[in-house]
Protein backbone atom coordinates (compact mmCIF):
# COMPACT_ATOMS: atom_id res chain seq x y z
CA UNK A 1 0.00 0.00 0.00
CA UNK A 2 1.16 2.96 -1.34
CA UNK A 3 2.76 5.56 2.30
CA UNK A 4 0.03 8.61 1.44
CA UNK A 5 -2.44 6.20 2.35
CA UNK A 6 -1.75 6.23 5.73
CA UNK A 7 -2.17 10.33 6.19
CA UNK A 8 -5.55 9.74 4.81
CA UNK A 9 -7.93 11.12 7.74
CA UNK A 10 -10.25 9.36 8.84
CA UNK A 11 -13.59 8.38 7.68
CA UNK A 12 -16.41 10.32 9.21
CA UNK A 13 -20.10 9.93 8.34
CA UNK A 14 -23.26 11.35 9.47
CA UNK A 15 -27.12 10.82 10.20
CA UNK A 16 -28.63 13.48 9.80
CA UNK A 17 -32.49 12.96 10.45
CA UNK A 18 -35.60 15.45 11.10
CA UNK A 19 -37.99 15.09 13.97
CA UNK A 20 -40.93 16.07 11.98
CA UNK A 21 -42.26 12.83 11.16
CA UNK A 22 -41.86 9.25 11.53
CA UNK A 23 -38.72 7.14 9.83
CA UNK A 24 -40.39 5.49 6.34
CA UNK A 25 -38.47 3.34 3.91
CA UNK A 26 -36.88 5.88 1.96
CA UNK A 27 -35.49 7.27 5.28
CA UNK A 28 -33.83 3.87 6.46
CA UNK A 29 -32.63 3.21 2.47
CA UNK A 30 -30.61 6.52 2.58
CA UNK A 31 -29.34 6.06 6.19
CA UNK A 32 -28.13 2.21 5.72
CA UNK A 33 -25.74 3.40 2.76
CA UNK A 34 -24.66 6.37 5.01
CA UNK A 35 -23.76 4.03 7.74
CA UNK A 36 -22.95 1.19 4.99
CA UNK A 37 -20.14 4.27 3.57
CA UNK A 38 -18.25 4.69 6.74
CA UNK A 39 -18.45 1.73 8.66
CA UNK A 40 -17.19 -0.28 4.88
CA UNK A 41 -14.14 2.09 5.62
CA UNK A 42 -13.79 1.33 9.23
CA UNK A 43 -15.06 5.29 9.86
CA UNK A 44 -17.22 6.46 11.95
CA UNK A 45 -20.67 7.95 12.49
CA UNK A 46 -22.30 10.64 14.19
CA UNK A 47 -25.95 11.10 14.82
CA UNK A 48 -27.21 14.88 14.17
CA UNK A 49 -30.70 15.45 14.88
CA UNK A 50 -31.90 18.35 12.14
CA UNK A 51 -34.97 20.07 14.70
CA UNK A 52 -34.35 23.68 13.22
CA UNK A 53 -37.89 23.89 12.46
CA UNK A 54 -39.55 25.25 15.29
CA UNK A 55 -43.20 24.30 13.90
CA UNK A 56 -42.93 20.93 12.67
CA UNK A 57 -40.18 19.22 14.35
CA UNK A 58 -40.99 17.51 17.69
CA UNK A 59 -39.37 15.71 20.62
CA UNK A 60 -41.62 12.60 20.32
CA UNK A 61 -40.76 12.17 16.62
CA UNK A 62 -36.53 12.25 17.98
CA UNK A 63 -37.01 9.73 20.82
CA UNK A 64 -38.86 7.61 17.74
CA UNK A 65 -36.20 8.16 15.30
CA UNK A 66 -33.23 7.12 18.02
CA UNK A 67 -35.80 3.95 18.50
CA UNK A 68 -36.40 2.74 14.99
CA UNK A 69 -32.61 3.64 14.08
CA UNK A 70 -31.23 0.99 16.75
CA UNK A 71 -34.05 -1.37 16.14
CA UNK A 72 -32.48 -1.39 12.42
CA UNK A 73 -29.12 -2.51 14.02
CA UNK A 74 -27.29 1.23 13.10
CA UNK A 75 -25.26 2.20 15.86
CA UNK A 76 -23.24 5.75 16.39
CA UNK A 77 -19.93 6.88 17.81
CA UNK A 78 -21.92 10.20 18.78
CA UNK A 79 -24.90 11.65 19.10
CA UNK A 80 -28.20 13.32 21.11
CA UNK A 81 -27.90 10.54 23.48
CA UNK A 82 -23.91 9.85 23.60
CA UNK A 83 -21.09 11.73 25.92
CA UNK A 84 -19.12 13.12 22.65
CA UNK A 85 -16.30 11.92 24.24
CA UNK A 86 -16.32 8.86 22.73
CA UNK A 87 -15.17 10.27 19.72
CA UNK A 88 -12.11 11.60 19.56
CA UNK A 89 -11.86 12.28 15.61
CA UNK A 90 -16.12 13.62 16.07
CA UNK A 91 -15.48 17.65 17.16
CA UNK A 92 -17.80 17.94 19.98
CA UNK A 93 -21.90 18.17 19.81
CA UNK A 94 -24.34 19.12 20.91
CA UNK A 95 -25.49 16.68 18.44
CA UNK A 96 -29.10 18.40 18.54
CA UNK A 97 -29.44 21.60 16.36
CA UNK A 98 -31.82 23.04 18.31
CA UNK A 99 -28.88 23.81 20.98
CA UNK A 100 -26.07 25.09 18.73
CA UNK A 101 -27.88 28.34 18.31
CA UNK A 102 -24.33 30.45 19.64
CA UNK A 103 -22.81 28.11 17.06
CA UNK A 104 -24.60 29.31 14.32
CA UNK A 105 -24.44 33.21 15.50
CA UNK A 106 -20.69 33.11 15.56
CA UNK A 107 -20.30 31.83 11.96
CA UNK A 108 -23.35 34.67 11.11
CA UNK A 109 -21.20 37.44 12.90
CA UNK A 110 -18.21 36.29 10.97
CA UNK A 111 -19.67 36.35 7.78
CA UNK A 112 -21.14 39.80 7.81
CA UNK A 113 -18.28 41.11 9.46
CA UNK A 114 -16.66 39.98 6.25
CA UNK A 115 -19.41 41.96 4.31
CA UNK A 116 -20.59 38.60 2.68
CA UNK A 117 -23.94 39.11 3.79
CA UNK A 118 -26.52 41.87 3.45
CA UNK A 119 -30.49 42.02 5.30
CA UNK A 120 -33.59 41.14 2.90
CA UNK A 121 -36.90 42.97 3.52
CA UNK A 122 -38.85 40.98 0.33
CA UNK A 123 -41.66 38.61 1.24
CA UNK A 124 -41.17 34.62 0.35
CA UNK A 125 -43.78 35.57 -2.07
CA UNK A 126 -41.80 38.74 -3.45
CA UNK A 127 -38.79 36.85 -4.22
CA UNK A 128 -40.75 33.74 -5.51
CA UNK A 129 -42.07 35.82 -8.24
CA UNK A 130 -38.16 37.43 -8.93
CA UNK A 131 -37.26 33.34 -9.50
CA UNK A 132 -39.74 32.61 -11.91
CA UNK A 133 -37.92 35.50 -14.22
CA UNK A 134 -37.33 33.72 -17.58
CA UNK A 135 -35.31 31.09 -17.99
CA UNK A 136 -31.97 31.74 -17.07
CA UNK A 137 -28.98 30.18 -19.12
CA UNK A 138 -26.55 28.55 -18.23
CA UNK A 139 -23.88 31.37 -16.84
CA UNK A 140 -26.34 33.92 -16.34
CA UNK A 141 -26.68 35.26 -12.81
CA UNK A 142 -30.03 34.39 -10.87
CA UNK A 143 -32.46 37.70 -10.86
CA UNK A 144 -30.93 39.90 -8.20
CA UNK A 145 -32.37 40.64 -5.05
CA UNK A 146 -33.58 44.01 -5.01
CA UNK A 147 -32.51 44.56 -1.19
CA UNK A 148 -28.64 43.70 -1.96
CA UNK A 149 -27.26 47.14 -2.82
CA UNK A 150 -30.01 48.75 -0.64
CA UNK A 151 -27.73 51.48 1.15
CA UNK A 152 -27.69 52.04 5.15
CA UNK A 153 -30.34 54.53 5.33
CA UNK A 154 -32.81 52.72 2.99
CA UNK A 155 -32.10 49.53 5.21
CA UNK A 156 -32.20 52.12 8.66
CA UNK A 157 -36.21 52.98 7.34
CA UNK A 158 -37.21 49.85 6.97
CA UNK A 159 -36.50 48.60 9.92
CA UNK A 160 -38.02 51.81 11.42
CA UNK A 161 -40.61 50.88 9.38
CA UNK A 162 -40.81 47.45 11.89
CA UNK A 163 -40.24 44.95 8.35
CA UNK A 164 -38.18 41.81 9.62
CA UNK A 165 -35.50 41.30 7.49
CA UNK A 166 -33.64 37.59 6.39
CA UNK A 167 -30.25 37.64 6.38
CA UNK A 168 -28.75 36.41 2.79
CA UNK A 169 -25.64 35.32 1.55
CA UNK A 170 -23.82 37.21 -1.45
CA UNK A 171 -23.23 34.60 -3.96
CA UNK A 172 -19.91 35.01 -6.43
CA UNK A 173 -20.60 35.06 -9.62
CA UNK A 174 -19.45 32.12 -10.83
CA UNK A 175 -19.94 28.59 -11.36
CA UNK A 176 -19.57 25.95 -8.19
CA UNK A 177 -18.27 22.86 -9.66
CA UNK A 178 -17.17 19.39 -6.89
CA UNK A 179 -17.09 15.86 -8.06
CA UNK A 180 -20.08 13.62 -6.23
CA UNK A 181 -19.26 10.13 -5.48
CA UNK A 182 -22.18 8.66 -7.32
CA UNK A 183 -23.78 11.38 -9.60
CA UNK A 184 -20.09 12.36 -11.12
CA UNK A 185 -19.08 15.79 -12.01
CA UNK A 186 -21.67 18.51 -11.12
CA UNK A 187 -21.39 22.25 -12.05
CA UNK A 188 -23.73 24.64 -10.16
CA UNK A 189 -24.22 28.79 -12.01
CA UNK A 190 -25.62 30.49 -9.54
CA UNK A 191 -28.88 30.69 -11.66
CA UNK A 192 -28.87 26.85 -10.96
CA UNK A 193 -29.59 27.00 -7.52
CA UNK A 194 -31.33 30.12 -7.13
CA UNK A 195 -28.48 32.63 -6.66
CA UNK A 196 -28.41 34.63 -3.08
CA UNK A 197 -29.78 32.28 -0.44
CA UNK A 198 -31.01 32.40 2.94
CA UNK A 199 -28.61 31.97 6.30
CA UNK A 200 -31.28 33.17 8.54
CA UNK A 201 -35.46 33.56 8.22
CA UNK A 202 -36.98 37.17 8.76
CA UNK A 203 -38.26 34.90 11.71
CA UNK A 204 -34.91 34.97 13.22
CA UNK A 205 -34.80 30.97 12.79
CA UNK A 206 -31.37 29.71 11.20
CA UNK A 207 -31.34 28.62 7.66
CA UNK A 208 -31.13 24.82 6.96
CA UNK A 209 -27.94 25.27 4.38
CA UNK A 210 -26.18 27.84 6.90
CA UNK A 211 -26.50 24.84 10.02
CA UNK A 212 -25.90 22.19 7.72
CA UNK A 213 -22.69 23.71 6.21
CA UNK A 214 -21.46 24.55 9.79
CA UNK A 215 -22.06 21.44 11.29
CA UNK A 216 -20.68 19.29 9.05
CA UNK A 217 -17.29 21.87 9.17
CA UNK A 218 -17.26 22.03 12.68
CA UNK A 219 -17.83 18.36 13.44
CA UNK A 220 -15.19 17.16 11.24
CA UNK A 221 -17.98 14.87 8.79
CA UNK A 222 -15.63 14.10 5.92
CA UNK A 223 -18.46 12.56 3.34
CA UNK A 224 -22.07 13.14 3.12
CA UNK A 225 -24.50 10.14 1.85
CA UNK A 226 -27.86 11.86 0.69
CA UNK A 227 -30.70 11.58 -1.67
CA UNK A 228 -30.15 13.20 -4.96
CA UNK A 229 -33.34 15.71 -3.98
CA UNK A 230 -30.76 17.33 -1.91
CA UNK A 231 -28.01 17.61 -4.69
CA UNK A 232 -29.34 21.73 -5.56
CA UNK A 233 -28.15 22.14 -1.71
CA UNK A 234 -24.76 20.99 -2.02
CA UNK A 235 -23.40 24.52 -4.17
CA UNK A 236 -25.29 26.45 -0.95
CA UNK A 237 -23.14 24.55 1.51
CA UNK A 238 -20.28 24.84 -0.03
CA UNK A 239 -20.11 28.08 -0.74
CA UNK A 240 -21.09 28.66 3.33
CA UNK A 241 -18.39 26.44 4.26
CA UNK A 242 -15.98 28.37 1.59
CA UNK A 243 -16.60 31.44 3.06
CA UNK A 244 -16.04 30.11 6.80
CA UNK A 245 -12.85 28.73 5.85
CA UNK A 246 -14.32 25.13 7.05
CA UNK A 247 -13.24 22.04 4.93
CA UNK A 248 -15.94 20.71 2.92
CA UNK A 249 -17.07 16.81 2.98
CA UNK A 250 -16.82 14.37 -0.16
CA UNK A 251 -20.56 14.22 -1.34
CA UNK A 252 -22.59 11.74 -2.37
CA UNK A 253 -25.60 11.80 -3.33
CA UNK A 254 -27.75 8.45 -4.04
CA UNK A 255 -30.92 7.80 -6.31
CA UNK A 256 -34.45 8.05 -4.10
CA UNK A 257 -36.76 5.36 -3.55
CA UNK A 258 -40.30 6.44 -5.01
CA UNK A 259 -44.06 4.90 -4.71
CA UNK A 260 -45.78 3.15 -7.03
CA UNK A 261 -46.69 6.08 -8.81
CA UNK A 262 -43.43 7.57 -9.09
CA UNK A 263 -43.73 10.07 -5.79
CA UNK A 264 -40.94 10.23 -3.32
CA UNK A 265 -41.33 8.78 -0.47
CA UNK A 266 -41.83 10.89 2.37
CA UNK A 267 -43.69 11.13 5.55
CA UNK A 268 -47.02 10.83 4.50
CA UNK A 269 -46.43 7.45 2.86
CA UNK A 270 -47.91 6.14 7.06
CA UNK A 271 -47.65 2.42 6.44
CA UNK A 272 -44.09 2.61 4.82
CA UNK A 273 -42.93 4.14 8.36
CA UNK A 274 -40.60 1.77 10.34
CA UNK A 275 -42.97 1.97 13.07
CA UNK A 276 -45.89 0.16 10.87
CA UNK A 277 -44.09 -2.20 9.67
CA UNK A 278 -42.49 -3.31 12.38
CA UNK A 279 -45.98 -3.43 13.99
CA UNK A 280 -46.92 -5.60 11.51
CA UNK A 281 -44.33 -7.86 12.75
CA UNK A 282 -41.28 -7.40 10.05
CA UNK A 283 -38.03 -8.13 11.34
CA UNK A 284 -35.81 -5.20 11.06
CA UNK A 285 -33.11 -7.50 8.78
CA UNK A 286 -35.88 -8.06 6.27
CA UNK A 287 -35.75 -4.65 5.79
CA UNK A 288 -32.42 -4.06 5.65
CA UNK A 289 -32.19 -7.05 3.27
CA UNK A 290 -34.63 -5.80 0.93
CA UNK A 291 -32.88 -2.08 0.83
CA UNK A 292 -29.27 -4.03 0.50
CA UNK A 293 -30.63 -5.85 -2.52
CA UNK A 294 -31.88 -2.65 -4.25
CA UNK A 295 -28.16 -1.33 -3.83
CA UNK A 296 -26.84 -4.32 -5.61
CA UNK A 297 -24.59 -5.59 -2.68
CA UNK A 298 -27.45 -8.35 -1.46
CA UNK A 299 -28.84 -10.41 -4.79
CA UNK A 300 -32.24 -11.78 -3.90
CA UNK A 301 -32.76 -9.60 -1.18
CA UNK A 302 -32.13 -11.88 1.51
CA UNK A 303 -32.68 -10.80 5.51
CA UNK A 304 -29.35 -9.20 6.73
CA UNK A 305 -27.98 -7.31 9.59
CA UNK A 306 -26.34 -3.79 8.19
CA UNK A 307 -23.02 -5.22 10.34
CA UNK A 308 -23.08 -8.64 7.59
CA UNK A 309 -23.42 -6.27 4.65
CA UNK A 310 -20.45 -4.08 5.90
CA UNK A 311 -18.17 -5.68 3.87
CA UNK A 312 -19.93 -6.33 0.45
CA UNK A 313 -20.78 -1.82 0.28
CA UNK A 314 -20.05 -0.59 -2.29
CA UNK A 315 -20.93 3.20 -4.07
CA UNK A 316 -20.03 2.08 -7.34
CA UNK A 317 -22.81 -0.82 -7.48
CA UNK A 318 -25.70 1.65 -6.71
CA UNK A 319 -27.96 1.76 -9.62
CA UNK A 320 -28.40 5.65 -10.87
CA UNK A 321 -31.72 5.83 -11.42
CA UNK A 322 -34.53 6.15 -8.54
CA UNK A 323 -36.48 2.63 -7.98
CA UNK A 324 -40.13 2.50 -7.34
CA UNK A 325 -41.31 0.36 -3.93
CA UNK A 326 -44.42 -1.77 -5.43
CA UNK A 327 -46.90 -3.45 -3.27
CA UNK A 328 -46.03 -6.76 -3.88
CA UNK A 329 -42.32 -5.56 -2.12
CA UNK A 330 -44.38 -4.58 0.64
CA UNK A 331 -46.44 -7.14 0.86
CA UNK A 332 -43.28 -9.45 0.63
CA UNK A 333 -41.88 -8.06 3.64
CA UNK A 334 -45.06 -8.29 5.60
CA UNK A 335 -45.94 -11.29 4.44
CA UNK A 336 -42.72 -13.39 5.25
CA UNK A 337 -43.18 -13.19 8.74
Amino acid sequence: MPAHHHAVSPVVGRLAPSPTGLLHLGNAWAFLLAWLSARSRGGRILLRMEDLDPQRSRPAFADAILEDLAWLGLDWDAGPDTASAGCAECAGGPFVQGLRGPVYAAALARLEAAGLTYPCFCSRKELRQLASAPHLGEEEAAPADPCRDLDAAARQSLLAAGRHASLRLRCPAEAIAFDDEVMGPQRFAPGDFGGDFALRRSDGVVAYQLAVAVDDGLMGVTEVVRGRDLLPSTPRQLLVMRSLGLRPPRYAHIPLLLDAGGERLAKRHASLSLAALRARGVEPARITGYLAGLAGINPGGAPAHPRELVGRFSLNTLPRNDMRVMEEDVARLVGSN
